[in-house]
Parts: structure tokens; sequence; C-alpha cells
């Protein structure tokens, strides 16, 4: 079997959208997409699509959704993908699965979420519904909580690293001013970032605002088709890699200080590759907590155990460092629709592939690494891409 390549994209503005649901954003990109890949409707074999949902909408049955908002695509076989905040990459894995085993050669991914229409006490109600609630319910500051919790026994083992995780989200935010995509396009120093302040208060444990992402709307979509099809078309994105692995749901029959199921992930990625992380260009990673950042430094192997603070504080992961991590603004200043991050952070390296992505670019970017999680770590997802064409 041959992995399909990425062939076009769309992605909406992240933030508080004027689209009134899932059904409203999935159309803003659908068709932006198959125009941007030059693929007609009718020749789509299969719609994948990556919403969380869990109660952000009465409306459920989201594969559905997407004829509904195009009918051009109302006939398509559909499917609708949840792994948490990796459903996006659920999503993506189905589609390449879809085509790699010959049961069709053009598919089409959206990952969308509508978050903020859904007040704020539910929304982190919602989202604790990705962590096992049998032993972590009651976790004070949902979801934000349990990464608390983690970034607590982090520094319990190795050190007090607030100011590392400042200086996390400084540079995402300094990124994301490029990215017209981003729901916050402001410039925070690590000083702001590092105080605690009625601006910037203390959320869970020892994370502050400044540490978390942001509670977002929005869509992307991608376009795959089998290689033999990319051949005739504009753009072509392969996979040198792509992997999935998990651990526990329970943060209690882990190590919450490693992401050991992160590192297994990447160690596959780059042994299917043939590469190591001093090959990469840059990566896009799953910063929903500046500490998961500073966890997958090492889990990636960028640093060992207890020291991804020198990635940060050595500058190795600014975007004119070693290894530019996340380079759109990430999470923490692109935003999280849930649902959307997989598929949007695929569109972000893909534009860097291409020396489409304007502002963000980095000018040597010829291999991407993407890893986005579903849970605390728990669902794992790589993958290595280059240009073909």
């Amino acid at each position: 079997m041959t992995d399909p390549y990425i062939v076009g994209w769309a992605h909406t503005p992240f933030g508080c959208s004027d689209a009134p649901d899932t059904e409203a954003l999935m159309a803003e990109v659908t068709g932006p997409a198959l125009d941007h890949a030059g693929v007609a409707a009718e020749d789509i074999d299969g719609i994948f699509v990556g919403v969380f949902n869990n109660g952000f909408s009465d409306q459920d049955f989201q594969g559905a959704l997407v004829g509904m908002g195009n009918e051009a695509l109302s006939r398509v076989p559909a499917t609708r993908y949840e792994n948490a905040c990796a459903t996006g990459s659920a999503a993506l894995h189905g589609a390449m699965d879809f085509i790699a085993s010959g049961r069709g050669k053009i598919a089409l991914v959206v990952g969308a979420e509508k978050m903020t229409a859904t007040p704020g006490v539910e929304v982190g109600d919602i989202l604790l519904g990705a962590s096992y609630r049998r032993e972590e319910a009651g976790v004070g500051g949902g979801f934000a909580g349990l990464f608390g919790q983690i970034a607590g026994n982090y520094f319990q083992r190795y050190g007090d690293r607030s100011e590392e995780l400042a200086m996390i989200a400084a540079k995402n935010h300094h990124n994301g001013l490029q990215n017209p995509f981003a729901h916050m396009r402001r410039d925070f120093d690590v000083a702001f970032c590092n105080t605690v302040s009625d601006k910037n208060p203390l959320v869970a444990g020892p994370l502050r605002r400044t540490d978390c992402s942001l509670v977002s709307d929005g869509a992307a979509a991608l376009v795959l088709v089998a290689p033999e099809v990319a051949a005739d078309m504009q753009r072509a994105i392969r996979f040198r890699a792509r992997t999935h692995t998990n651990e526990p749901l329970a943060l209690s029959r882990r190590d919450m200080t490693r992401f050991e199921g992160a590192k297994r992930a990447w160690d596959q990625a780059y042994a299917a590759a043939g590469v190591t992380v001093s090959d990469l260009s840059f990566v896009e990673t799953h910063d929903c907590f500046t500490v998961a950042e500073l966890l997958e430094y090492e889990a990636m192997g960028l640093a060992e155990p207890g020291q991804g603070g020198r990635a940060i504080r050595e500058g190795w992961t600014a975007k004119d460092g070693r290894l530019p991590v996340n380079p759109s603004g990430g999470l923490k200043s692109k935003g999280h629709p849930i649902g959307a991050t997989g598929v949007s952070m695929h569109v972000m390296a893909a534009m860097q592939l291409m020396n489409e992505a304007g502002g963000m670019q980095i000018p040597t970017a010829r291999l991407a690494g993407v890893f986005n999680m579903g849970g605390a770590a728990v669902a794992n997802y790589a993958s290595i891409l280059e240009r073909v064409s």
C-alpha cells in the first residue's frame, strides 16, 4: 500500500465565527479546498469528517452535514470520526487508509468545531469528556486542571519551569502575528506571560491564562489523492511517515511527566521515514497547553527528559532556530477548534512545504513534522511530510 498525497486545502479564520454551526463552517472550506486542488465534487470518492461535538451542538450525524452545506457533495459517502483533540488526524488517517486500500482515488477530509456559542462552564465539562471521568471528573479547572497536574508533577521532579512555559507562550504568540487564520494575533512578551495578574490569572496549578490554548470556532479541509492521480496536480505533498500510538486514558496508569505514547509515535515515524529529528525543517505540534509543548520537545527527541526547557531557553525552537516549532503560532495563538485542529496542522505544514505560507514561511522548509494528540497524550499521531511537486 502507498499512502496518498495532499494536493489541496482550505482553512477558515479561527476565532469567534459568525457561522452558526459546523454545517456552515464546513461549507466555508469544502468548495475552496476542491478549487485549490483542481478537483470537481463529482470526482470525490469519500468524505472523512472530524468533529468532536460531545455536546457543543444538539445536531450530530456530522458526516452528513457536509452534504447539507454543499449540495454537490450530498451523495458522496461520508463518515464522521472522533478521537478527542486528535479528531482531525483520525479523519485524515481514515481517508488515507481508504485510498491506500484501493477503495477510492480521491478523498476530502474536513475538520470543524463550533465552540464559542457554548457557555464557558459547559465548555470545560464537555472537554473533560476527553479524560477518564471515573477518576478525573473532580479535577478542579476542568481539562486545564489535568494539565495543571502534569505541570505540577513536572515542576516537582525537575524544578519550576514557569519561565520556560512563558517563553513558549510568547514565541507562539509572536509567530501567530504572521498567521492570517490565527484567533489571537497579539504579541505578548515573556514578562507578561510569566507574571500572574488580573489579565493573566492562574487557571489551574501553575498554569496561567497565557499557558492555555483558546476556545475557538473554525474549519479546515484537505484533498487527498492516490499517487498516480497526483502526477497531474499542481501541488503534491507526500507522507514519508504517519503513525498512531495510544496510552491508557487514566493518568493514574502513566508517568504524567513523560509523554511516552508521543515518543513512540515520533520514534516510529523517524524509523519509517529513515530520518532523525535533526533532519526536520520545522514542526507543528500540539500546544493545547504550554507544558504540552515542553514535554513534546522531549518526546520528539529534541531534548532529554527534564531538559525540554533548554530548547526554548536556548532558542532552538524559535522561527530562526535549529528546529522551528509552531511557526503558525500553534494552538496557543491560532486557536483550538477541536475537530479542526489536526487537519489545520497538516494544512499549515503543507503551506510551508509549498512555499505558500506568507509571513509564516520558513525559508528552508523541506521536511515537516506534525504531532497531534487526543486527550492528555492518549491518542498520538505523528506525520513526516515532504514536497513532491
